[in-house]
């Protein structure tokens, strides 16, 4: 049973997240299904649902970071206001249960089946540490920076953002806010291998989120969203690189394969230069191409190079993350965004 932590704090309500005359979860509600836009094109389209995962003061948010399902589709919301780091919602929006009050940096997510039982691995960038743990936030693992490196003078120069996994066990931790390396773990948190940084090929503000793709055919690779960079790059499971995928005017922050597709939620269509620009949900194929652009305009390719893409629309504020549902819906977490819950996408 989910722990309760109920805690009073000052009411942050989600701010207007559809410029014009439409809003969703904001200070106009909509009257009608045919007012609700749809975004998206071929055959990836959605409608938002509005007011979706909207709490109340007892239960408020801050940067709403990540976001996964378990096995009995609840939703585990990540976030770092210090009331309640992980929120748990039904499929409708409704709470469940809420706990944490520990992690201030809570930036990282993700569920991994372990022997008879699901786990969370939560990687906190001011604390420089990741940790797992139960579903109801016992404490299992806690790792520190990688001392034995050699790479990093302190603790300070360590800022997971992310971590990969593999179904033995062994895990992957992306040092996206620091020294951009890779970080290979066994299963209980032992150090096997450390690769990446600039003299590996991964630049700065690079490796912030991915997945671990084992459709095959051969071995498994990662797969890397390089933010800043505005590319993916397919790396081998000792960091090589094997292919890199340019995004011109996206700025991916994390990866899901659903099936034969890609999900990938951009922070900014012109992030960092433009701080005011605002993101998206791009459904890329089996061969990286962009097929739908969810709060964008649609993929164009010129001699089969794309074209940089531009948000539209004014749905979205800055996509952190996102969890894609066995209904097919699209769950939406925003980093920076006013304090704003998530965004709940249905298929149109």
């Amino acid at each position: 049973m989910l722990n309760l932590k109920l805690r009073r704090r000052d009411f942050l309500y989600q701010s207007g997240l559809i410029s014009g005359a439409i809003a969703i979860g904001g200070s106009k509600s909509l009257s009608g299904a045919d007012e609700v836009p749809t975004l998206g094109q071929g055959n990836f389209k959605y409608r938002p649902v509005p007011g979706w995962g909207v709490l109340d003061a007892k239960t408020p948010v801050k940067n709403c970071s990540a976001m996964v399902t378990d096995s009995q589709g609840r939703i585990f919301l990540l976030t770092d206001h210090m009331s309640n780091n992980i929120i748990v919602y039904d499929k409708d929006g409704r709470l469940i249960g809420k706990w944490g009050d520990r992690f201030p940096g809570a930036h990282g997510l993700e569920i991994v089946k372990e022997d008879n039982r699901e786990v969370l691995f939560i990687t906190d960038l001011s604390l420089n540490r990741v940790f797992k743990t139960t579903l109801d936030g016992e404490i299992l693992m806690e790792l520190t920076y990688p001392k034995s490196t050699g790479k990093y003078a302190n603790e300070k120069e360590y800022r997971p953002s992310w971590t990969l996994h593999l179904p033995d066990g062994d895990f992957f931790v992306l040092d996206g806010y620091g020294k951009d390396c890779i970080l290979h773990y066994d299963r209980e948190g032992k150090l096997l291998h450390c690769f990446g940084g600039p003299e590996g090929g991964i630049d700065h503000w690079g490796p912030h989120g991915g997945i671990i793709d084992s459709r095959g055919p051969g071995e498994p690779v990662m797969i890397i969203a390089m933010s800043d960079q505005q590319s993916i790059k397919r790396l081998s499971l000792d960091g090589k690189l094997i292919e890199e995928i340019h995004l011109p005017g996206s700025n991916p922050r994390m990866i899901q394969i659903v099936g034969k597709h890609l999900f990938v939620p951009h922070l900014a269509d012109n992030w960092p230069q433009d701080r005011q620009s605002r993101g998206y949900v791009s459904v890329l194929d089996r061969d990286y191409r962009i097929v739908s652009n969810i709060g964008a305009s649609a993929p164009v390719y010129v001699d089969d190079k794309l074209q940089p893409m531009h948000e539209q629309g004014g749905l979205f504020q800055h996509p952190h993350d996102l969890v894609v549902a066995e209904d097919g819906a699209i769950y939406v977490p925003q980093f920076a965004s006013g304090n704003t819950y998530p965004i709940k996408l249905e298929p149109a």
